[in-house]
């Protein structure tokens, strides 16, 4: 790991600050040709192949898969990405299984949990158990304090010690000048803020010292089906290993399916839809559910030594060859399940084979070019993502190359398989100033960016670009567009509802026969012009104003400029 402070100019600080224009000129078409749909489908299969076992963290997956993408990195002339001289970063884990039960006491009756119908605990508590015994059960709404909302929805409740029930997503709160929509000034409208992540729920619930968390799943607003919080949880997870062994989190977190909550809700005399729609409202009072929780868990862990893999094109510029542009895509999946019958390995093709595959091809377009870029280009396959986006939040926190001197981050996280759009969606529409960027290049191209059409799922929370934004570097992420030029109206929409139902994180996330990646060739064309555009500008991208991470970002060039 290499800290190195490197004082920025004033000149360049100050650029920094006033923001970036999107620069024109881009790579050599030529170049560009490295770029292709056979290159792609070789990659995609070579890391969703049986053989690879879903490449879970720590097991023969990883070894395969980060073999396979140091490989890729040596045969373009990438340099080691770390400093140490190596192509990887090692990132400690923990791994844990959770074994747990449950039962909810309320109204006389006895509700016992079963896993995984009834609902998907884990501990991550690393130090063998946990238990709450009697432990009184509190429906908080949807569990948030957001004072730049003026919402609270614990209203000064003391919960320590309390089983808390929330609602995944956030707040709905109508518009006062059409209720038939959402306030766009209240949790941005319909697009989902972090306050509606789940990984938000439990950490305010540790926060407030709750003794458990249950989350209720509902598939819209969640984003997904159960199936895949069973999938997902039901086996070993990860964490980064806490020097207190977790014991600050809330003991247990749990997923419980919407029938199970409607069950207890109803033991406890209460409608749930009632509850749910009182919730949305900012005079929410907590609701005791006169339910008491015993829940326990045994915990087995191990620690792993994962790794994200790093390659380095060096700029050409000895002045700015020490400044970064960061491709990254995660090469973990979910591994195999050998409880399952019939096909037990999820190789995750599409999440993110493709993703890897993406970003192995634009190194190929930035080796084909006659002269690197100015400044250097790295390429960073992270791991854990599945487990919570852990790779990227180890880098982003012990960053091999200082974060004042990356420009920004590039992300992919599953490309198009369906073929060409007309458009393409900038999760995080306008986000930065590398929207400018983006939106020239796709002008190029005679394509548009239109802002992601399902913004209340909150993707972009949910891939590793965000753990560098939480950091103040900015940040790109897209996801395949909807609109077909060759196909009926809607097409691209039913085609993102159909992978998400029957492959997201299942099985099936397999190569297809009728895949059309010329699509996903003009996307990975698009990201590789708006990252050279970036390496060769004369002014950092920024943060738009009012992004709530635009403060942190000057607080971090200010402070570079600063240092001795």
């Amino acid at each position: 790991m290499n800290h190195r402070h490197v004082r920025l100019t004033l000149p360049l600080l100050a650029t920094a600050l006033l923001g970036a224009q999107a620069p024109s000129g881009g790579p050599p078409k030529e170049a560009g040709r490295a770029i292709d749909a056979a290159g792609l489908l070789d990659k995609i299969k070579a890391l969703s192949a049986d053989e690879l076992e879903g490449r879970a963290p720590g097991g023969e997956g990883e070894k395969k898969a980060v073999a396979y993408i140091t490989g890729q990195f040596r045969k373009m002339g990438l340099k080691p990405g770390n400093p140490d001289g190596s192509y990887t970063q090692e990132v400690p884990l923990v791994g844990l299984r959770t074994k747990a039960s449950g039962t909810l006491k309320v109204g006389g009756e006895s509700i016992t949990l079963r896993t995984p119908g009834d609902w998907v605990p884990v501990s991550r508590r690393t130090r063998g158990s946990a238990e709450v015994k009697g432990s009184e059960v509190v429906f908080v709404g949807y569990g948030v304090v957001a004072p730049e909302f003026g919402w609270d929805d614990y209203k000064g409740l003391d919960v320590r010690g309390k089983t808390l029930v929330m609602l995944v997503n956030d707040p709905p709160v109508p518009d006062p000048a059409d209720p038939s929509k959402l306030d766009p000034k209240t949790f941005r409208g319909k697009a989902m803020t972090y306050y509606g992540r789940w990984t938000y729920k439990f950490e305010i619930g540790s926060e407030k010292g709750a003794a458990a968390v249950l989350l209720v799943h509902e598939t819209g607003p969640a984003g997904y089906p159960y199936e895949v919080v069973s999938g997902s949880w039901g086996r070993e997870i990860f964490d980064v290993p806490a020097a207190d062994g977790n014991a600050g989190r809330v003991a247990i977190e749990a997923w419980i399916h919407l029938e199970t909550a409607k069950r207890l809700c109803a033991a406890a005399g209460k409608d749930f839809a009632e509850l749910k729609a009182a919730a949305g409202r900012r005079d929410f009072q907590p609701v005791p559910l006169g339910a008491r929780a015993d829940l326990s868990a045994e915990v087995t862990t191990r620690e792993v030594r994962s790794r994200n893999v790093v390659g380095r094109l060096e700029g050409s510029d000895p002045k700015l060859k020490d400044e970064y542009v960061i491709y990254t895509a995660h090469w973990d999946h979910l591994g195999r399940n050998p409880e399952l019958k019939g096909d037990q390995v999820f190789n995750g093709a599409v999440d993110n084979a493709s993703g890897v595959a993406g970003i192995l091809e634009i190194a190929e377009g930035f080796a084909a070019l006659p002269t690197p870029p100015k400044r250097s280009i790295l390429f960073l396959a992270v791991t854990a993502e599945e487990q919570g986006l852990l790779g990227a939040k180890w880098y982003a926190s012990h960053p091999l190359y200082p974060l004042e001197k990356t420009l920004a981050v590039l992300n992919i996280d599953g490309l198009n398989v369906w073929g060409r759009t007309r458009d393409l969606c900038e999760v995080g529409l306008g986000n930065s100033t590398l929207h400018d960027v983006l939106e020239q290049a796709a002008k190029e191209q005679g394509r548009v960016i239109v802002a992601d059409p399902e913004p209340e799922k909150g993707f972009f929370y949910r891939s590793d670009h965000f753990e560098f934004a939480k950091e103040g570097v900015p940040a790109l992420y897209c996801d395949p567009g909807v609109e077909f030029p060759d196909k009926p109206p809607g097409y691209g929409l039913k085609k993102r509802e159909e992978y998400t139902e029957r492959d997201y994180h299942k099985p099936s996330d397999e190569v297809k026969p009728d895949w059309d990646l010329a699509g996903a060739v003009e996307d990975v064309r698009l990201l590789w012009t708006v990252g050279y555009r970036v390496a060769q500008g004369d002014r950092f991208p920024e943060w738009s104003p009012g992004t709530e991470f635009r403060a942190r970002r000057e607080a971090m060039l200010k402070g570079a400029q600063n240092r001795p």
